[in-house]
This record gives C-alpha cells, sequence and structure tokens, in this order.
C-alpha cells in the first residue's frame, strides 16, 4: 500500500477515550494515566469537539493542589486556542502537514457537524509509513470518563 494514497480514515485512532468540558483537571489527569494517552478530546454530549487536551496543557495550568484541581474546569484551558482537524477523507500528508504547522502530534478527525470520529497522532503517521495499517475499517468508538474522583483531605484541627 503507497503511503500517498492513504487517507486519514485508513489510519487513525478509532477508540479514544475524551473528557466533557464540565470535566475538571485532576479527573483529566487521571483520566489520561488510567488509559496511557497523551491527548484527550474534550466534547460535548452530542459529540462535538470543543478541543484536544495534552499533559503538557495539565501541567502547564496546574496550580494548587487536588481541591483547586477539582473547581477548574477543563474549557477554561481551551479558550483561546485553536484546534487543527481533519477529515475522513483527507489524504495522510495533509493530515501530517497539518500537524507539523501546527506544531502539535495529534490531530482530531471530524465526521459530520463537528462531531469527533478519531484522531491521527505522529504514532499512527509512524505505523503508516512502516506499512502496518489495518485493512478492516472499525466503526469509531467514543468513550468518556465513567467514573467521578473526589479528593479525600486529611481533616485539618481547627483552634
Amino acid at each position: 500500500m503507497d503511503v500517498q494514497n492513504l487517507t486519514v480514515g485508513q489510519v487513525m485512532s478509532r477508540t479514544l477515550v475524551a473528557v466533557a468540558p464540565d470535566e475538571s483537571p485532576l479527573m483529566a489527569w487521571e483520566i489520561m494515566c488510567r488509559a496511557g494517552i497523551h491527548h484527550l478530546p474534550v466534547v460535548e454530549g452530542n459529540g462535538r469537539l470543543r478541543g484536544v487536551l495534552t499533559k503538557e496543557d495539565l501541567t502547564a495550568h496546574w496550580s494548587g493542589g487536588p481541591i483547586e484541581q477539582s473547581r477548574v474546569r477543563v474549557h477554561a484551558l481551551l479558550a483561546d486556542r485553536r484546534c487543527p482537524h481533519t477529515t475522513l477523507d483527507a489524504r495522510l500528508a495533509e493530515a501530517a502537514a497539518a500537524m507539523v504547522g501546527a506544531g502539535v502530534d495529534a490531530i482530531p478527525v471530524l465526521g459530520e457537524a463537528h462531531r469527533l470520529v478519531g484522531m491521527v497522532t505522529a504514532t499512527d503517521v509512524l505505523r503508516a509509513v512502516a506499512g502496518r495499517v489495518a485493512e478492516r475499517e472499525e466503526p469509531p468508538e467514543l468513550m468518556t470518563g465513567m467514573f467521578r474522583l473526589t479528593p479525600v483531605l486529611p481533616r485539618v484541627a481547627w483552634e
């Protein structure tokens, strides 16, 4: 298979973990660690993309402890940021050029009505260049956080 003819739909990651815009950075970090991922899409309840968080985004905006991080919402970390994206039928080379141009190592793939259907990561591009593209295209699957973390802190004695 010639890498120049590959489309985004042929190489993208189709099983994604995502968070809602009103989730806390603490929860986003926990989900990223547990899922072993570096890019976390932020999506509305209808699957519409708001942006993509990285571990670097979370650490750059981290201040305070668990209580402070439980009060902040991830949509605030996405404010005033463009999110480059691509479509299923775009050529892989175009998606890779968009990634390089934006200085990112992953871009979301959007379907109808700006709904998230996949993600192209640097690893996906490398797999394609190495000739390791899956022949069968599975339907996209989007999983959002199914649990909530509540920090439990030691009780401070009041004097």
